[in-house]
């Protein structure tokens, strides 16, 4: 795994944007259409885990080197969580960077900003709190570490919550919505409505940042290599992806045993496989479940590539 603030080889970033064009041809309607991929009987295998786990999962799962796609309850709602900050990042650089400078731009804030939002890796730490930090390191913060403070000052930029819905429905994206701030929106109870997104709609979302033309070459290689800088994931999808391939994800998890991961995996010398993979389970104190996770990214990986 790439370490924080390393930036991706010639060859990832390449590859990205040889998928830029794939992506960019599939507008909502047409990856909507798209049968589901079956081979050894995965979707039968993903029902296995979800009861062995005693949980809820959800998988859109595409390789876009050949069109197929692995769904499962893709379409149902799950909590959002943390997956939302690539997005909110995602609408910093496209709509605030215009000119390249608003990442220079030094935000400061308080110690009960990093309180009121549930702590934060980077923005709790005493110099960055005199000095405060730019977007960018916000940005990287609340990608690589899944610092809340630092996506909640994002959100500040932003106009709150709600600018990241109207983000998602500029792309297409007419089911991923966010309503609250960190770290109330980790709630996750089972019927809620807000906060949510499905893995079609999520890895639809992620596919058009990372990989297609919602955003300009510039911020698009910027944010990829924000996602492949992630430190979170080591025992989660990152796991359960082969080690030779490039993995640029976002993890997110809350009450209800909540756990996601969702982002683009590069295998070598091939265009990438996007994943993803959310899951929930019935009691409001469940443990989150990492294996569920590394072995649902283990099968689709198998079954698609």
């Amino acid at each position: 795994m790439k370490t924080p603030g390393t930036t991706p080889s010639r060859r990832t970033l390449l590859t990205a944007g040889a998928g830029a064009a794939l992506a960019a041809a599939l507008p909502a309607g047409t990856a909507r259409a798209a049968s589901s991929y079956d081979a050894g009987g995965v979707v039968a295998q993903l029902r296995a885990l979800e009861r062995a786990h005693g949980a809820r999962l959800g998988v859109y799962a595409r390789d876009t080197a050949t069109g197929r796609t692995v769904l499962h309850r893709a379409d149902e709602l799950f909590p959002m969580c943390s997956v939302f900050k690539t997005v909110a990042v995602a609408a910093v650089l496209r709509d605030l960077d215009h000119d390249g400078s608003h990442l220079a731009k030094r935000i400061h804030y308080t110690r009960q900003d990093v309180t009121d939002a549930g702590g934060g890796d980077i923005t709790q730490v005493e110099e960055n709190i005199a000095n405060g930090l730019t977007v960018a390191e916000l940005c990287s913060a609340a990608i690589a570490q899944s610092d809340n403070a630092a996506a909640n000052l994002l959100l500040r930029e932003l106009g709150g919550p709600t600018a990241v819905t109207r983000f998602c429905r500029s792309l297409g994206d007419r089911t991923t919505r966010l309503d609250r701030w960190e770290p109330a929106l980790n709630s996750a109870e089972p019927d809620r409505v807000t906060d949510t997104t499905s893995p079609r709609a999520i890895g639809l979302t992620y596919t058009r940042l990372a990989l297609g033309n919602a955003l300009s070459p510039r911020h698009r290689e910027q944010l990829n290599r924000w996602l492949l800088s992630n430190t979170t994931s080591s025992e989660r999808m990152r796991k359960g992806v082969p080690r030779e391939w490039a993995l640029g994800d976002k993890t997110g998890a809350g009450s209800y045993g909540t756990n996601n991961d969702v982002g683009i995996a590069w295998p070598p010398g091939r265009p990438p496989v996007v994943l993803a993979v959310l899951t929930t389970r019935p009691e409001a104190t469940a443990p989150r479940d990492n294996d569920l996770i590394v072995r649902t990214a283990e099968l689709l990986t198998k079954a698609l590539v």
